[in-house]
Order: structure tokens, then sequence, then C-alpha cells
């Protein structure tokens, strides 16, 4: 393992031979052992002294200190506990490419080389990929920066299960281990040196090279997932070498006997780590698939769009009939909002007919298995009817939750709901929610959450209550036990940040914060912008992801607003009244080049101000029932 350093290493007097060496350290083996990962143990055995990892725990130490001749166990309880493991015999043919078989536990004694070599395919297959994409550099902003600056917190990788990931980010934490790029030496050839992670924040880890200590004049920031992060043993494995940092260069004599004194005990990466971020980084969509997508000039109906670029599982989508390919929406691939070709007529929503009579050649249907799935539901007992009354976010403003009727209901569970005081007269206004959605709410969920409410448009009997205006308007209330009211263990704390989709203008992925709680629901607020542009949404939202998630899939990330676009919309938003959008674009943030402003009509109200949020993950008291 430290051949590369011997052979590289600036200072002639520490490039002795193992045997010059102290006699308490016994030399590194030439593959520093791998920590196990989700209950599976990979290892690397090599019959050499030096340093060994338990084939049952995973744990890293001194191989003379460990149990049995063979020294693959660190304790005798791990050795009985791995003799009835038969699972051992089906990991190490994975790890060689091989299918298990009866004799598949003879393959332990193979040459370290035929085992090492499905490790070294895994980097080589990241490394390929990762040619192909190009990351978008943010002039001027910096994540590591950010949070470093603001000593502030981001979410972790487990709170997006649709991120690349999101299921299998493992126990990576503060104290793992990993071998990168040494940045602080002077030779001409690429070196590397062993670091610890000293602070998360989503893929972004805070690095500090081995023997730096509390000194953290050379900590860097790197994506964990990027290609020139590997686990500990990866150099020995390709034949890099490994080289002390120049400035810490003459600070011991003995760097072998050091590092085996750090990676006693200590974590790393699993060795198929790389092969799990491209995998997760494979999206089935592909560019000429067509789709139904919800019509952004009308929200009632949906139209055909055609799939013309995925970035990181986000679909750039072209309105069929769109002749030079700029009218366009984006979305996730698992976004509410797209559907399989036919999926309107199967429920009974508006549909705008295309008129291209046939399809162009090389576009094809989306197989329907490649769209999320919405929750079953029976509508065969009580269920909802139209007219009924409910609470929802207003889709044309999600900083909105508003008074809103149940306009129809459509078949396999879905509604159409429309905004009291703001519909058009034809309806093509009303938009489109699943009976599970979280975006809906029953009567009075904003008065026991301390949400403001909006009221109808020119509603004048204010303080908006309920009970009057169920009265005023002969109308009922939905059911409470229809609405959605599983909240999931999301993880989600105030304050974390993240980077999320602009829903009014869905193209832009913004550096982001979680300001309120409600159980499930999230109030996103986009640094640098006024409260107005803030947007309500679901933990589960496929447009919410993990700090560093742009720089990864190589997707375009908007910085906070500079103080002079702050300055002009707070001067513009004192001056104009607030109108809303037709189109499924609602008030826009400035980029780094331009402001668009969107007006919103209608006046400002505040209702029940000072209740605390909702931070816990359970139910708690989730609704109230309204009373005379």
């Amino acid at each position: 393992m430290f051949d590369g350093y011997d052979s590289c290493s600036e200072d002639t007097s520490s490039s002795s031979s193992s045997d010059e060496s102290e006699e308490e350290v016994a030399p590194l083996p030439s593959s520093l052992p791998i920590i196990k990962n989700n209950g599976q143990v990979y290892t690397y055995p090599d019959g050499k002294s030096g340093m060994a990892t338990c084939e049952m725990c995973g744990m890293v130490g001194v191989r003379d200190a460990f149990y049995s001749k063979t020294k693959r166990f660190c304790s005798v309880s791990c050795s009985r506990s791995y003799s009835s493991n038969s699972k051992k015999a089906s990991i190490l043919a994975r790890l060689q490419g091989k299918p298990p078989t009866k004799k598949a536990k003879v393959l332990q004694k193979q040459p370290l080389v035929a085992k090492l070599a499905a490790y070294a395919q895994y980097q080589a297959t990241l490394q390929n990929q990762v040619k192909t994409k190009t990351a978008v550099p943010v002039e001027g902003f910096s994540w590591g920066n950010y949070i470093t600056s603001n000593n502030l917190t981001a979410a972790p990788v487990t709170c997006f299960k649709h991120a690349p990931m999101g299921t299998c980010w493992g126990d990576i934490s503060e104290g793992v281990r990993v071998e990168v790029p040494n940045t602080d030496c002077s030779l001409p050839t690429k070196v590397f040196w062993i670091a610890g992670i000293v602070k998360l924040a989503g893929y972004n880890a805070l690095l500090r090279y081995e023997g730096f200590e509390n000194d953290s004049s050379v900590d860097f920031w790197c994506n964990v997932c990027g290609s020139d992060i590997h686990p500990v043993g990866w150099c020995a494995a390709s034949g890099k070498p490994l080289v002390p940092p120049r400035t810490i260069q003459h600070k011991y004599t003995n760097w072998k006997a050091f590092l085996v004194k750090r990676l006693t005990g200590a974590k790393t990466l699993p060795p198929d780590f790389s092969q799990k971020v491209s995998e997760s980084m494979q999206y089935p969509f592909k560019p000429s698939m067509r789709v139904e997508v919800v019509d952004k000039t009308h929200l009632c109906r949906t139209r055909v769009a055609v799939v013309d670029s995925v970035i990181g599982g986000r679909l750039r989508l072209v309105y069929e009939e769109s002749e030079d390919k700029t009218d366009d929406f984006w979305c996730h691939m698992y976004s509410p909002l797209i559907h399989h070709i036919g999926w309107s007529r199967s429920i009974g929503h508006r549909f705008k007919r295309s008129d291209i009579t046939k399809k162009q050649d090389g576009h094809y249907d989306a197989p329907p298995h490649l769209f999320a799935k919405v929750k079953e539901v029976d509508p065969s007992g009580e269920w909802f009817k139209e007219g009924m009354k409910l609470e929802a976010i207003d889709p044309l403003n999600l900083s909105a939750i508003c008074v809103a009727t149940i306009r129809k209901v459509l078949a396999d569970g879905y509604l159409m709901i429309g905004i009291d005081g703001s519909e058009a007269a034809d309806g093509s206004d009303w938009f489109c929610y699943h009976a599970t959605s979280p975006s809906i709410f029953p009567v009075g969920f904003c008065e026991i959450n301390a949400i403001e409410l909006t009221p109808p448009r020119g509603y004048a009997k204010l303080p908006f209550k309920w009970f009057d205006y169920l009265r005023e308007t002969d109308s009922i209330a939905a059911p409470v036990k229809l609405f959605n009211k599983e909240v999931p263990n999301h993880g989600f704390h105030i304050r974390m940040k993240l980077e999320a989709v602009d829903l009014m203008e869905p193209r832009l992925v913004c550096v982001a914060t979680v300001t309120r709680i409600i159980h499930r629901l999230l109030r996103i607020h986009f640094d640098g912008w006024e409260e107005e542009y803030d947007q309500w949404v679901d933990c589960e939202s496929p447009d919410l992801y993990p700090v560093g998630w742009c720089q990864l899939t190589g997707y375009q990330l908007q910085p906070p607003a500079p103080q002079t676009a702050r300055d002009s919309q707070s001067s513009s938003s004192k001056q104009k009244k607030k109108a809303k959008s037709q189109q499924y674009k609602g008030h826009k943030k400035m980029t780094s080049l331009q402001l668009k402003e969107e007006l919103l009509d209608g006046e400002e109200y505040n209702f029940l101000q000072g209740a605390s949020d909702q931070e816990s993950n359970g139910s708690a008291s989730y609704y109230i029932k309204q009373e005379p």
C-alpha cells in the first residue's frame, strides 16, 4: 500500500525499506481491508501480516491481535457467527462477477488480484460515466463556503429517496476515511492521501487530510459521489501513490506506523460504492419517449409531450405540436403531472388532441410501468362528491393554501379541484389532484396548524370562518377520514439547507431552506428572496434534492439572489398589487442575469399568528372539526 509513498516521497529519509522500520510496527498489507456495508462483508484477505478486517463485523485492526490462525476475525463470537453465515460464498462469488454455486466458498483462496478485478471495474465504470457528464459551475457561489461561513446544516441524503443514493447511502458519516487527490504537493504527477470526513452537507463532505489533527487550514469540500473520492485501499489496487501533504511531511518519521494507528477501527466507503452511484444515476426515461403532461396554459387538461432530455431524473418535455421545440415543460420523472399515453381517457380527464395525426419517426410511447404509482382507493363507500369543500395548495401560487371546491370526481381516485373566488367560467383553471395527494386538506387544517388560509377572492366577511362560509354557500365539508393522514419519518428539520425546484419556473433549481414543518408539509424558502416566493411542498416531493445534487448531475444551480435583486423585488412588491396568472408559472425569481416579475391581485390577510410549528414526524393533532 505504501510502495507509492516510498518511491514518490519528497523526503528521502522516510523511504527506507520495510525491514528498517520500527520493530513494533508490522508492514501494512498491499491492500487495506474494506469495511462492510448493509450487512454484507467485503474483504481482500492476502495472508500477510499488518492490518486485517474482521469478515463478520467489518472492524479494521492490527492483524496480530485478531483471532484464529488465519486472522480473519476480531473475536471468538465473530468467528462463530460467520461460520453459520450462509451468505459468505455468494458474497465472494458476486465480488468476482461469478454466479454463486455450492463450491463458491473455495473462491476465497484465489489470488488477491482476482478479487480486486471486480473492484477495479467498479471504479472504471464510474469514471467512464463521469467523463460523459459536465459539471456546471456557479460563478461566485460555493456550497462549501456558504455552509462553513454561516455554520449551516444541510438535509441528509437519506431524506431524498428519489435522489441518487437516497435509499443506499448507508452509514456514511463524520469520521469515515477516504482516499483523495493530494493537492498539497509539488510532485508533477497526481498523487493521493487519506482524509477523514469532518462534516457532511448532503452529497458534499468537508475533508481533512490525515496528520493535520485539529488544524483546519487545508480542509476542503468534495462531493462524496464524485470521481476523485475512493475507499481506503483503492490506491493499492490501482497502483496509485500515497504521499503525505507537503505541509506536514516532516511531522512524522514513520508514516506507516501513523496510518496503522489512525486507521485501526476506522470505517471507509464500501468497495462497490462507485457502482451504486452509477446504478442510481441510470434513468428509465429516454429521449423520444411520448407522455401525457399537464398543459401549462390550461391546467384542466393534459397534452402529449416528447422527452427531449433527461438530467438527474428531471425531464425536459417538449409539447408535441411545438415545431421549434421551445414550448417545453420541466418536471421530475416521478412527478404527479406526467402520465402514460391513454391515461386521460382512462380516468375521464380533459385532453387536448394533437394536430399531429401520426407519431413522428423515432418517437414511441413510454411504458406505463415507468410512471409513479398512486395508492389504490376504494370509492365504493363514502367518497368525495362534487361541491364538497376543502383546503388545497394553489398550483398557481404555491405559497398559498386556499378555500377550494371539488368540481368533478374522476376515475381511479382523481379529483378536479377549483379555487373558490378565482375560477374561470369554463373551468379552464381547475386542476387534478389524487385523493391521496398531500396537497389537499380537510376543512380546518390551516386553523389548527396556524397556517394562513387564503379566503375566496372578494369574500368580505372577515375574518374567514368555515362554519359561516359552509352555511352561506349551502355546501358541506369533505369528510376528514377521506384524506391522507400518513406522516412519514422524513428526517427534515427547520433551517436545513437543500436544493429545490422553483415550481413556478420549474426549469430552475435553487438554493433553499426549510423554514416550517407541518407534519409532512414543508415550507421552502428560496435564499435571498422575499417570503412571498416561498412554496408549500410535500416532504417526499421529487422536486427537492440534497446539497450537491446539481454538481453531481451537471444541472445548473441558481444561487441566492444578489442584494440588487432583493432590493428590486422588494420595491416592486410595495408598489404593485398581486395577480394570479392562468399559466402554470407564477411569480418568477430573477436568475443571475435578469429579474422576472409576476404580480398578484387581491388583498393581503393575516390569520392565526403565534402558533408553533409541528416538527414531529408523528401524526399529532392533524385536523379539527369545525363547530358552530
